[in-house]
């Protein structure tokens, strides 16, 4: 019962992940980057205050240090100040189906992290799962047509690719400095919650929000960064790791379908192709290498 339980987590974490692209897209109609990124965050840090507070973990953040918040706030600003700008910023100028596909070149960029940050070796099979993952990125991009290589928007495919690269980045370090999942989280949520109100007050205003904006933002926030997270610990919790990894890849998939429901737009066969390869890039990556047996 305790590994069955395992898929119901997983999977309602990628229904929750996958929504984000199209709720974020939706609300980018009347609010600005800067905007949707603070209540994102804002939402987000609180959702997560209100699980930790739950869990009975509150005692938990006052017995970190000065040196673990010095930690939290730098990977806090990298994983969720800048990665959610690029992504939220990525899909304000790209087709919601593109931005978030090429954001999904992640894992391929914390392969390469964990190699130079963690010492960890690309072999072979790393190397094929790479490129591999490259070339679906390149099908999603050029939209199949490699005859001539022209950009429609490369402001968004940048901003597209350097979430890519932040969020890389991100999980490496969290990989690195081990600290409570949860508190984590909240703690990562918080700082990155201050830097983007900084920005929005700096750069942009606070916004009196209409009640489907509202909501758009607490799902966006509170359930997409928030409660999709605690899905995804609690399944790492009670399931194969490596089972529960493959699972999730189902998350650009329901994206796809939450895009093509909610935004209307046309899901492109390009998009699809390059999905695929994308995913097998990251499977080829994460597989290890069975032993024959004696």
């Amino acid at each position: 019962m305790t590994k069955k339980i395992s898929y119901v987590f997983v999977i309602a974490a990628a229904l929750l992940w996958g929504s984000t692209a199209a709720v974020a897209k939706l609300l980018l109609a009347d609010l600005n980057s800067l905007q949707v990124l603070f209540f994102n965050n804002f939402f987000a840090c609180l959702g997560l205050f209100v699980i930790v507070l739950i869990r009975g973990q509150s005692a938990v953040i006052w017995s970190y240090g000065r040196r673990d918040y010095a930690v939290f706030a730098a990977i806090g600003f990298l994983g969720t100040f800048l990665y959610n700008l690029f992504l939220i910023s990525a899909l304000e100028t790209l087709p919601a189906q593109e931005a978030f596909l090429i954001n999904y070149l992640w894992p391929v960029m914390a392969v390469i992290f964990a190699a130079v940050i963690l010492k960890e070796k690309i072999n072979p099979r790393k190397a094929v799962g790479l490129a591999s993952s490259f070339i679906g990125v390149a099908i999603v991009v050029t939209r199949g047509n490699f005859s001539f290589l022209r950009f429609d928007n490369i402001t968004g495919i940048l901003f597209a690719v350097a979430g890519a690269v932040a969020f890389g980045l991100f999980s490496v370090l969290g990989k690195r400095y081990k600290h409570e999942q949860f508190t984590g989280m909240l703690l990562y949520y918080l700082f990155g919650t201050l830097c983007s109100l900084l920005t929005v007050l700096l750069f942009s205003s606070l916004p009196l929000l209409s009640r489907p904006q509202f909501f758009g933002l607490i799902w966006l926030g509170a359930f997409t960064s928030g409660v999709a997270f605690v899905f995804w610990f609690l399944a790492l919790e009670y399931g194969d790791t490596a089972k529960m990894s493959n699972m999730i890849l189902l998350t650009p998939f329901i994206s796809l379908v939450y895009i093509y429901f909610l935004l209307g737009e046309k899901i492109l066969i390009s998009s699809v192709v390059g999905l695929l390869i994308i995913v097998v890039g990251i499977i080829i990556q994460s597989t290890r290498k069975r032993l024959s047996p004696v």
